[in-house]
């Protein structure tokens, strides 16, 4: 009874439904859909919502109508509410509820002006013509500035976006990139990440520079652009974790995501990995791919209890494994305890029978999103400091854009010839001689 006063105080409307029933999210992350909650003879009350055998937990409740739809129109107020209060800009008193709404209706002409108006006095011509001038140049701006939003294919919003987002940080302090080609590859990796780890005005004009070689125009900063997200998409020589090779996305192809690595979250290493890969797309240069649709879903605020998860997100082959015994029929004991250590490790209640399929939700859920949250909040603040934020959050369709599938990678030929280990006089490679491997090789480095 608590309960239905409560919502019928909060919802009047809901009386015209005819009553009303209670749902949750149900089912495995591939298929996901409302379940209703059966009502008891007592109806819903709190004592049974909070009761461990409902299995609602911490999930949110959706409110249905019983016998017929309701309207969604907007019921007005039939009286204003707040303390009545002087518009800034011409001097009116109005209700407070209905300030927001005079103030789009409001010609912006003070009161004081227009009674003097109407008592015949005249007004300075030019001190009223000058702000009407300056409004008119701020709306033409504003229109500029959101013309992207206005164009249907997503690829031609996003350069839109990117055109105005340059011209106007064009006059600012020039970003310089420098890199010496003579210099060790870890030597080279280090003065990519001190550059992006620096508070920049990401937008402004890129300057490249290779130093050791006469390479000069647009190629440097292809060069450097290709390396940036080469480095993202297959790792860091450099040893940042403890671990030999770095890897910052790790798992399947198209499955991809952030490595659960406490060394690079505390080096605030994946806000830096937001920032290259917002500044390659400003820029057109390449783009990381293969990222997890889960872990993308939720780097743009969307809610992680509604991701979709599938075991290919788990980048860990162990845990993946655990995770899977929970889809078997019967679990013997000894798999019921490898998969409660896992659960009470990650604050989960052991394996149960009638538990089983919510716990292989939340086990997988935990393992995907819930292990790199940081991460995913990491990459969305570099993300904002390249300025690219409002076109990714506005335009949802450029979105596959910047995060593309693996089928659609752009090989460079600079990603290429990174790959290919050159011949040494004193290489184990028995099936060619140094001769015939030196030719190979230098055909390949002619193609470039």
């Amino acid at each position: 009874m608590v309960i239905r006063n409560k919502l019928m105080e909060v919802f009047p409307k809901l009386q015209e439904g005819g009553g009303f029933e209670f749902l949750k999210i149900a089912g495995s992350t591939r298929s996901r859909n409302l379940a209703l909650l059966q009502c008891p003879s007592t109806g819903y009350t709190l004592a049974y919502l909070k009761d461990p055998a409902s299995m609602i937990g911490q999930a949110t409740i959706f409110i249905r109508p019983l016998q017929q739809d309701l309207p969604f129109d907007c019921e007005s107020s039939s009286s204003a509410s707040g303390p009545v209060i002087p518009c800034i800009t011409c001097q009116k008193e109005v209700p407070f509820s209905e300030m927001k709404l005079h103030r789009l209706s409001c010609n912006g002409t003070p009161m004081q002006e227009s009674e003097k108006e109407q008592e015949g006095g005249q007004s300075d011509t030019e001190s009223a013509e000058v702000p009407a001038v300056m409004v008119n140049e701020e709306l033409d701006s504003k229109e500029a500035d959101s013309e992207w939003k206005l164009i249907e294919e997503p690829s031609q919003a996003a350069k839109v976006f990117k055109e105005n987002l340059l011209k106007e940080h064009a006059s600012g302090t020039p970003l310089r990139m420098k890199m010496d080609v003579r210099d060790s590859e870890e030597d080279r990796e280090r003065e990519l990440l001190l550059f992006y780890k620096q508070q920049q005005e990401w937008a402004c004009p890129l300057h490249c520079t290779l130093v050791g070689d006469a390479a000069v125009g647009e190629g440097v900063m292809r060069y450097f652009l290709t390396t940036v997200i080469s480095k993202l998409q297959f790792g860091f020589s450099l040893d940042l974790g403890g671990m030999g090779r770095t890897l910052l996305f790790e798992g399947e192809p198209d499955h991809l995501v952030p490595a659960a690595s406490e060394a690079l979250i505390e080096s605030n290493l994946f806000r830096v990995a937001g920032r290259m890969l917002a500044h390659s797309f400003l820029h057109d240069g390449p783009h990381v791919t293969g990222l997890s649709p889960a872990v993308i879903h939720v780097l743009f605020n969307g809610d992680p209890e509604m991701a979709t998860v599938v075991t290919e997100d788990c980048p860990d082959l162990h845990i993946r494994s655990i995770i899977k015994l929970l889809e078997q029929e019967e679990l013997t004991p000894e798999q019921k305890d490898t998969v409660s250590d896992l659960s009470m490790s990650w604050d989960l209640p052991a394996v149960t029978k009638t538990n089983r399929r919510w716990l292989h939700n939340k086990l997988l859920l935990h393992a995907v999103i819930g292990r790199t949250m940081r991460q995913i909040k990491q990459l969305r603040k570099g993300l904002k400091d390249v300025m690219v934020w409002p076109l990714l959050t506005s335009r949802p369709d450029v979105v596959p854009l910047i995060f593309p599938k693996m089928a659609e990678m752009q090989f460079t030929p600079q990603m290429l010839l990174q790959k290919i280990t050159w011949p040494v006089e004193d290489s184990d490679d028995e099936d060619f001689d140094l001769e015939s491997t030196c030719r190979v090789t230098g055909f390949l480095r002619f193609v470039h």
